[in-house]
């Protein structure tokens, strides 16, 4: 018997508030560490003309529980980690951190022309990975396949994406917590995308112009939490870009704490006197 396709409509819209992280930098985020997003924490949202604002950086800083992913648009950010990696990303490429039981690593941007553009994502490790050995990988533009669609685009990033018709590509970030996805959507002015979507989570960041997800208006700064069904339809009478992500809950307990995320508050208490007595990474 043939099964009918339910699209996927959005059930909650977020705000990105103005915060500001390491050396003074000017960011835009949006965070749930109660579970509402789960398996993804936060995602923070660089992007300014003005080199005060995040010239600064990420000097030295801990963390547990987590991995991050850096994606950049314009301008570039350096990487150094006590295990001994050193990366730079530019525009396109990214950089991908499984903080396990303990990393400690710096993260210093780059101008160009136009400043700097860049996101940072939060995924939660599951209960079982959370002391797991410290791992980086960065992953350049051109290691990531895109798909086609009417006046649209996407660039994959990790997990699965396949349209409609059956075009499927994968990522190259194959170990993204939570069975993440993670991919760059661009539609141009009239432009549609119509996609698959089995995952439980599934969100759509809108960073320039706006979008139309279906049929709901979603703009730049805003986050759209989907509803159940199992495809994603996009579309844009300005043009609009736009952050897909995607990905299966823990449903564990969640404490935060700063660059800490573990599931009980002694958990926590125990990585911050692990980090004091310079343990963490061991």
């Amino acid at each position: 018997m043939a099964t009918t396709a339910t699209t996927r409509q959005v059930a909650r819209l977020l705000n990105t508030r103005p915060s500001q992280d390491g050396d003074g930098v000017q960011i835009q985020r949006l965070h749930d560490f109660g579970g509402g997003l789960d398996p993804f924490l936060m995602l923070d949202e660089l992007g300014s003309d003005r080199p005060d604002d995040y010239i600064g950086g990420f000097p030295p800083h801990p963390h547990r529980g987590i991995q991050t992913l850096t994606y950049v648009i314009h301008g570039g950010l350096t990487h150094k980690d006590h295990l001994g990696h050193s990366s730079t990303i530019r525009a396109g490429d990214a950089q991908w951190m499984h903080t396990g039981r303990g990393i400690i690593h710096s993260e210093m941007p780059l101008t160009d022309q136009q400043g700097l553009h860049a996101f940072q994502l939060w995924l939660n490790l599951a209960a079982r990975d959370k002391l797991s050995e410290a791992t980086y990988r960065d992953v350049r533009a051109e290691e990531m396949p895109r798909l086609t669609g009417s006046h649209a685009s996407l660039t994959a990033l990790g997990g699965h994406w396949e349209t409609l018709d059956g075009d499927g590509v994968d990522g190259p970030l194959t170990r993204l917590a939570g069975q993440g996805a993670v991919a760059h959507a661009r539609l141009e002015p009239g432009g549609a995308l119509e996609l698959t979507a089995p995952a439980t989570t599934l969100l759509v960041y809108v960073f320039a112009g706006g979008l139309e997800v279906a049929g709901t208006r979603v703009g730049k700064g805003q986050l759209a939490r989907l509803g159940d069904g199992d495809t994603l339809h996009l579309s844009s009478t300005e043009g609009g870009q736009a952050l897909l992500l995607g990905g299966e809950p823990h449903g564990e307990p969640i404490a935060h704490y700063g660059p800490f995320v573990m599931n009980r508050q002694d958990e926590l208490e125990q990585a911050l006197r692990a980090y004091r007595d310079g343990t963490l990474t061991e």
